[in-house]
């Protein structure tokens, strides 16, 4: 099995701002596995503590790691194993395992979600506009449910200049997707204090959102109970749910989970994970942090285990790096050829 691995810097067609700061672009990480006949191809995106440049310092790393494994006789399931016993970081971890998924349903001649035996995911992704001043949210949300056609508009809220800028940003978000009939979400990121949560939840139940995505930063999830008996709207987790152990941690003050290939290191635990948290009776998400449609391909593969999607960053890019998936009606549609069905459409280095 040879092992090609290359980065590439990707640009953001709107800085996107949520509560932890503001991102312009971002250096992605790709791996190519080849047996001789069939590649597969997976890709590593920053998020979270994984940042750009504390990845790029164990890229190195990562790829004695996995030039060490015997990827032509180990399962995937195997190599998930290794992986985290060594620690790789997840979005590495993510990268490796997509592209064996996609290698393995390539040699099989098949597309990716037929391999795991799914349909077709029918569930429209949600679109996301970032934390902005309320002039430039009214002039920006047209842009971008035109550009996409997307169906739900999810709004980062979270301002640091706390919930009376939150307000005025989500009814600035509101009133600029009536006419596109867009259904409302709302992610503040951590970025909320126990107080404001408790304020935002009822008001934004009021005034036609969806559901609330982490309220509360990691690490406090013990005030989720009273956020959960206060809130009218579902409440998801995101940053504070990272694999399985961390669903039966916390199914007892959630309504749903939102799961990123990028924090479970591929769709290997992905699948874990999405059993556990329907085995708790909890909703199921999946996000993406800055991927191309490389990653986006592989979270679409396995779109038909989810209530929500969230897999749109994509459509951000400027330009998007690869290509090769479908978009109808608002929904992200991976191709019926082998494999995830995404390709690079660029000279990598």
């Amino acid at each position: 099995m040879r092992i090609r691995r290359f980065t590439l810097q990707l640009t953001k067609l709107f800085p996107l701002a949520i509560s932890r700061g503001v991102s312009t672009g971002h250096t992605n990480f790709f791996l190519e596995l080849t047996d001789g006949e069939h590649t597969g191809l997976g890709e590593a995106s920053p998020g979270g503590k994984w940042s750009s440049t504390t990845l790029s310092e164990g890229w190195e790393e990562f790829g004695a790691f996995a030039e060490g494994l015997d990827l032509g006789r180990l399962s995937i399931f195997e190599v998930d194993r290794l992986a985290k016993e060594a620690g790789v970081p997840a979005p590495f971890q993510a990268a490796l395992d997509t592209a064996l998924w996609d290698l393995k349903a390539k040699q099989a001649g098949m597309p990716l979600f037929g391999l795991l035996g799914l349909p077709k995911g029918q569930v429209a992704t949600s679109v996301t506009i970032g934390i902005n001043p309320p002039e430039v949210t009214r002039e920006r949300v047209p842009l971008i449910l035109q550009q996409t056609g997307g169906r739900f508009l999810k709004i980062k809220l979270g301002s640091p200049e706390g919930w009376e800028h939150d307000q005025a940003h989500f009814l600035a978000a509101k009133e600029a997707a009536a006419s596109f009939g867009a259904g409302l979400r709302v992610d503040a990121n951590g970025g909320w204090s126990l107080e404001t949560a408790l304020r935002m939840a009822p008001w934004l139940a009021e005034h036609g959102a969806d559901y609330i995505e982490q309220p509360l930063v990691e690490g406090d999830e013990e005030h989720l109970f009273a956020v959960r008996e206060a809130s009218p709207l579902p409440i998801f987790i995101d940053e504070s749910c990272k694999t399985a152990a961390d669903v039966a941690r916390y199914a007892d003050r959630v309504d749903g989970i939102n799961l990123k290939l990028m924090k479970t290191g591929g769709i290997t635990e992905a699948l874990r994970l999405i059993a556990t948290a329907r085995s708790h009776g909890l909703q199921t998400m999946i996000g993406c942090m800055g991927e191309s449609s490389v990653a986006i391909g592989a979270g679409a593969a396995i779109g038909a285990l989810f209530d929500h999607i969230d897999l749109d960053s994509h459509t951000n890019l400027n330009p998007d790096p690869a290509e090769g998936l479908g978009w109808e009606d608002g929904v992200v549609v991976p191709p019926d050829r082998p494999g995830h069905g995404a390709s690079m459409k660029v000279n990598s280095h």
